[in-house]
């Protein structure tokens, strides 16, 4: 028992991080003012231990964070994946090229409080990355500057010296970075004089995603259609629609491609905001009726969501199935990662899709066997790919890349090489037929145990001289990290309201954002009431991510050229 509480074996190392991630977790529980950091407690448990002399194995501390550092990112890549190419389209664009230039201020700070102040380049690094709360990006640079470390012959416990040094620096730095951007925030708020109500209207009235689904009630009106068959009229008038339905003399039915459209058929067509003008144009106006009249008159139709849980269907274009000439039955609209598309024929499924159909009850069940539908198919993860796209990440991360000026080539790292494996196969799976779904519950539970792993062992190796390292000059850390956080967010807050006159909830998923900062997201939802800032978070926060993991990089090979 001795040796299992004081003693430096692998039982010792692995009770100390299971105390420190379970205490740190329940802290972590609770909020202030409806503030928390969540599982970042844990670091600071892990220090206080380490600072009054609890000691771990030195192998089994650096393996839990680097592997957790790997699952980490690895998650984080997997769950934005798909999205992550669509969010540099149109507004995207924008809003990335504003989280660029946040990252680009907070590096330039940075370098500025070194030259001004004298403070090591190597330890503004630590502050930074805790200033813009980025975990990864600290995992990064204490690996690159451990590799150059080593490669210079320094001794393994000046390494590890060194590295905690970041750790301390990030640590000091951490909380004020999210005090201050959610101060910045509410002040954006009191001089932006933002009425929320009409912020939350305007965002609705000007929601025209192309992938957002609608549904509309049109009466054929256009003389150019009548007596044409429905696969026609697609043909010549672009296939961002759907007609899911048909109502003729009282009568409903599923249309198919030979359907003939006729002067007053009223059709419920399902597109998108951005269709809508055009399905106007194409069919005439529309008619005051709602769902409930459709389901009133429709007896001999059924609908019904299924969930594609086959994994051979994925990669398979929708209308490679031939759902509505086999079966009679319409898929109306698709539900991916919470989001409606548009159910078009070149959409490739994949694993986890939600599908709307309507039909007759016979080929609506017909259809629900064809995908599968079986939840529990959904529960076991296909770990292969997974395991897999982690080696691949690992030898993408050491593989040196040159970049002009820079003496050193830079490496990816094991943040950002499995990060961007992890992307690419989030967006390029289903085309590549590889199936690497896993539910959400799945994938927060990776990442949670992987940011547990990660922050217990920085913890650890930091703790030991923390409060030394505040003593000797530390404290201006404090100061350094929330120049670091303040000057960037204000300056870009600013602009992005004044210059590019983006919406308040706009501002606060950009800012929570390009911040990696989820705490900040969950205060702007919870205080302002709308899932609006999480829409924008998602569209920023994988570069963001990329660009704060390469940086901090970048910066410590610059301060060893």
């Amino acid at each position: 028992m001795k040796d299992l509480l004081l003693g430096p074996g692998i039982a010792h190392s692995i009770l100390v991080f299971a105390v420190v991630i379970a205490f740190g977790l329940w802290l972590g529980r609770y909020k202030i003012k409806g503030i928390s950091i969540g599982s970042t407690w844990i670091l600071f448990v892990a220090i206080v231990l380490a600072h009054f002399g609890v000691r771990v194995d030195t192998t089994v501390m650096n393996f839990m964070k680097d592997f957790g550092l790997i699952l980490f990112v690895f998650s984080i890549g997997l769950q934005v994946g798909p999205g992550f190419f669509h969010s540099f389209k149109k507004g995207g664009l924008l809003m990335n090229g504003l989280a660029l230039c946040l990252v680009l201020l907070a590096v330039a700070v940075t370098v500025a409080i070194h030259f001004i102040s004298g403070e090591d380049l190597k330890t503004m690094v630590g502050v930074m990355s805790g200033a813009v709360t980025n975990t990864p990006g600290l995992g990064a640079a204490q690996q690159t500057m451990g590799e150059v470390l080593n490669s210079e012959g320094v001794l393994a416990s000046e390494v590890t010296s060194a590295t905690a040094g970041l750790a301390s620096a990030y640590a000091v730095a951490y909380p004020l970075g999210v005090l201050l951007v959610i101060a910045l925030i509410i002040f954006f708020k009191a001089i932006f004089k933002v009425d929320l109500d009409k912020e939350k209207a305007e965002l609705e009235k000007e929601d025209d995603s192309e992938g957002h689904a609608r549904r509309m009630h049109c009466e054929v009106e256009n003389p150019a259609i009548f007596g044409q068959k429905l696969s026609m009229v697609k043909k010549d008038g672009g296939s961002d629609f759907v007609v899911s339905r048909i109502l003729r003399d009282g009568v409903i039915s599923i249309p198919g491609p030979d359907t003939v459209l006729m002067q007053g058929d009223k059709l419920l067509v399902v597109t998108n905001q951005a269709n809508v003008d055009h399905v106007r144009i194409l069919f005439g106006k529309e008619v005051p009726m709602h769902l409930q009249d459709w389901q009133k008159i429709d007896i001999k139709t059924t609908s019904k969501r299924v969930i594609v849980t086959k994994p051979s269907l994925t990669g398979i274009k929708l209308k490679d199935l031939n759902i509505r000439a086999k079966y009679g039955v319409s898929v109306t609209r698709i539900t991916r990662a919470g989001l409606d598309l548009v159910a078009r024929p070149n959409l490739i499924l994949q694993m986890g899709d939600n599908l709307k159909i309507v039909g007759p009850e016979s080929g609506v069940d017909a259809v629900s066997e064809l995908v599968g539908n079986r939840m529990t198919s959904l529960d076991k993860p296909n770990l292969i790919p997974i395991f897999f796209g982690i080696a691949l990440g690992v030898i993408l991360g050491t593989l040196p890349l040159k970049f002009p000026g820079i003496p050193q080539p830079v490496k990816l790292g094991l943040a950002g090489g499995p990060l961007i494996i992890s992307i690419l196969l989030g967006y390029f799976s289903p085309r590549w037929k590889i199936t690497v779904y896993t539910t959400k519950s799945a994938n927060m539970m990776l990442r949670e145990i992987g940011i547990s792993f990660f922050m217990a062992a920085v913890g650890l190796g930091a703790g030991q001289n923390f409060i030394s390292s505040i003593v000797g000059g530390g404290y201006w850390w404090i100061l350094y990290g929330a120049l670091i956080t303040f000057i960037p967010v204000l300056l870009i807050g600013l602009i992005a309201r004044y210059l590019c006159k983006l919406n308040f909830y706009q501002i606060c998923g950009l800012i929570s954002g390009g911040t990696t900062d989820p705490a900040v997201l969950a205060f702007t939802q919870g205080a302002y009431g709308t899932d609006y800032p999480s829409i924008n978070y998602a569209t920023v926060y994988p570069l963001s991510m990329f660009l704060r993991v390469l940086v901090a990089q970048l910066l410590i090979l610059m301060a060893f050229a």
